[in-house]
């Protein structure tokens, strides 16, 4: 799977997006990484593997626990791509502000 897919797949699941919202704040443990989650702590380690999978998160080792911590190049990935379609949107919205303009100016000059 390309780069971009498994990102992308990767985030499909409001719990990893979660997981990597709470890595933003900085590094965790699985077992802070679970607490706010009613699921298994090997549950929460399956959406851990397909985040590291993916290389959206890394493991590290301190004395006796493995921290958790975001990488974000991947998400760099996902920004740029959607990047490339600002221009369709800005643009889609020039022509509608155009057009409300237009729909406003004539709605003033039915009234006159």
């Amino acid at each position: 799977m390309d780069p971009l897919s498994s990102t992308l797949s990767a985030l499909a699941d409001p719990t990893r997006r979660a997981i990597i919202a709470r890595l933003a704040a900085g590094e965790a443990t699985v077992n802070e990484l679970a607490a706010p989650f009613d699921m298994s702590l090997p549950a929460v380690s399956k959406h851990l593997k397909v985040l590291e999978r993916a290389g959206l998160i890394s493991r590290g080792r301190n004395a006796q626990w493995r921290p958790c911590r975001l990488e974000a190049a991947p998400l760099k990935g996902i920004a740029d791509w959607i990047e490339r379609y600002r221009d369709f949107w800005t643009h889609g919205f020039d022509r509608l502000d155009s057009y409300l303009d237009e729909l406003q100016r004539n709605e003033k000059s039915d009234h006159e």
